[in-house]
């Protein structure tokens, strides 16, 4: 930037110092001719197949569009792509979240659009457990038990995302009040808890190594 330059159109950038602050630009202004624009196309996608970003959709295509996100979504995440899973199902709760902006909280309409919400998310942080993102689980999980204090998979998820970071006593909790829930899952929540005390001898004869040397010296 020239000196004094402020942040200001070009055009009054070129009034007040006759300059752009880039040569080209300066000789372009002063002898002004056609520009031509190379242009390579990258891909050809199919009639039918390009998507709107969110932002650029009408209410009813957002809400149109949701179920075909979160079916993409799914199948990504089967195919074991699961960033660009965990991306569709943001794009799907940035739709449904857009919504929910414009209804009253506790409405039956936001209540609606919530309960679609919180399968997404759950399906969301289910990626982000495997791409090892423990704490946003943990923030998403909260959020919607704060909301819905039934909700099994929440409490399953923000179980394992404790146990993942070492919140041992909240991960207990977590697989606990699963099972109250539902009984049903004791075979699923029994070998988390296994591989949890596993972890944790293990944690424990490492530390005892390591502190053992520390002693020692």
């Amino acid at each position: 930037p020239l000196e004094g330059q402020r942040h200001c159109c070009s055009i009054a950038q070129l009034h007040e110092h006759y300059s752009l602050g880039y040569p080209d630009l300066d000789e372009l202004q002063k002898n002004p001719q056609p520009l031509i624009f190379d242009i390579e196309v990258l891909k050809v996608e199919a009639p039918g197949s390009y998507q709107q970003d969110p932002w650029a959709m009408t209410d009813e295509e957002k809400l149109q569009a949701v179920p075909l996100i979160h079916k993409e979504g799914n199948e990504l995440y089967r195919q074991g792509k699961v960033q660009e899973a965990a991306a569709k199902y943001y794009d799907a709760i940035a739709c449904l979240k857009n919504l929910q902006m414009k209804e009253q909280p506790g409405s039956p309409d936001w209540i609606e659009l919530d309960q679609k919400i919180t399968p997404l998310l759950l399906n969301y942080c289910q990626c982000k457990l495997q791409c090892e993102e423990y704490y946003e689980v943990l923030d998403h999980c909260s959020s919607i038990l704060n909301k819905y204090e039934d909700n099994v998979k929440a409490y399953f998820k923000r179980g394992k995302a404790h146990a993942a970071v070492w919140n041992v006593a909240e991960a207990q909790a977590d697989f606990a009040k699963v099972l109250a829930l539902d009984p049903s899952l004791r075979p699923i929540v029994s070998k988390e808890l296994r591989s949890l005390e596993a972890r944790l001898r293990e944690k424990d004869a490492e530390d005892k190594i390591r502190f053992k040397g520390i002693f020692s010296q």
